[in-house]
This record gives structure tokens, C-alpha cells and sequence, in this order.
């Protein structure tokens, strides 16, 4: 894998922010926008997938950044729970909820395909070349 140098060229990273603008776009356009509780918790877990993948990074160390890629995979899981309770209460189809399901497994694929990587990587990180 080629070092990157900075988060935003992360394939990941560009994933879980489609993500998390999927997650706007049904909050803005369905009934998920009245419903407030379940609408801020959505936001914020899609929201900080991306974010702890950038802090992660921006720690420069292979243990800080897998450490921190474990909180995105956690905060990808809520995201999945809330996704069902947004198609359980009706805020989202049937459709538009496997779709997105779907994608927020492929981001736990690709953040659980990257911790390992990172395990077996000899590099340490940027803060130490």
C-alpha cells in the first residue's frame, strides 16, 4: 500500500464520507428530520466514522491510527443499528434502508481489511521516519 499523505486520499475515508452524506440526504428529505433523537444520533455516528478515520491519521502512529480506525468501525455499527430503527419507524423504505446497510458494511469491510494491514505493516507511522 502506498503511503499517504494525507487522510482525504484514503479510499476509506472517501467512502465514509458518502456515506455520511447519504445519512444527510435521507435526515433532510424523509420524516427522519422531525424525529430528533434518533436524527442527531444518526448524524453524529456517520458523521464520526470519517472523523476518527482523519484524528486516527493525523496521529501519525500505526497503534494510535488502528486504535482510532476501531472507534470508526464502532461508530459504523451504531450507524447500522439506527439505520434499522429509522426503516423500523418508517422514516426510510425497505429499499433505501438495505442500500445503505449495505454500504455501511462495506465500510466496516474496508476499515477491518485496513486495521489488519496496518497490524502487519513494519512501518510505525509518519511520526517516526
Amino acid at each position: 500500500m502506498a503511503h499517504f499523505s494525507s487522510f482525504e486520499d484514503l479510499e476509506v475515508y472517501k467512502e465514509a464520507t458518502l456515506f455520511c452524506d447519504d445519512i444527510w440526504n435521507i435526515i433532510q428529505n424523509t420524516s427522519l428530520q422531525k424525529d430528533y433523537k434518533l436524527r442527531e444520533q444518526i448524524n453524529g455516528s456517520s458523521g464520526s466514522i470519517m472523523d476518527n478515520i482523519a484524528e486516527g491519521f493525523g496521529r501519525g502512529g500505526n497503534k494510535e491510527f488502528i486504535m482510532f480506525l476501531g472507534y470508526s468501525r464502532g461508530s459504523c455499527s451504531e450507524s447500522k443499528a439506527q439505520l434499522l430503527r429509522a426503516y423500523r419507524r418508517e422514516h426510510i423504505s425497505e429499499e433505501t434502508y438495505h442500500v445503505l446497510n449495505n454500504k455501511a458494511q462495506n465500510l466496516l469491510d474496508q476499515l477491518s481489511k485496513f486495521i489488519n494491514y496496518l497490524k502487519k505493516s513494519e512501518r510505525r507511522g509518519s511520526k517516526f521516519d
